[in-house]
């Protein structure tokens, strides 16, 4: 049983452009750093992101089924 929450679809989707925009908007700048795998990666967590449950208990738990 979870306690955790799906979001509401329109919610999701809002979050999604708001990656591409964002991602789009700053690729001039994060050519030329260093950091941009860390920024990239924060980037892909939110866009994974779909319930209030964190996104690396939701990507464990998918994996659980991988070892046993």
């Amino acid at each position: 049983m979870s306690i955790y929450t799906a979001y509401p679809l329109y919610r999701v989707l809002l979050r999604r452009v708001a990656v591409v925009a964002f991602g789009s908007l700053a690729l001039p700048v994060m050519l030329f750093r260093s950091d941009r795998a860390r920024f990239y990666s924060y980037l892909h967590r939110v866009w994974l992101k779909t319930s209030d449950q964190p996104v690396w208990m939701a990507q464990s738990e998918a994996a659980a089924g991988d070892f046993f």
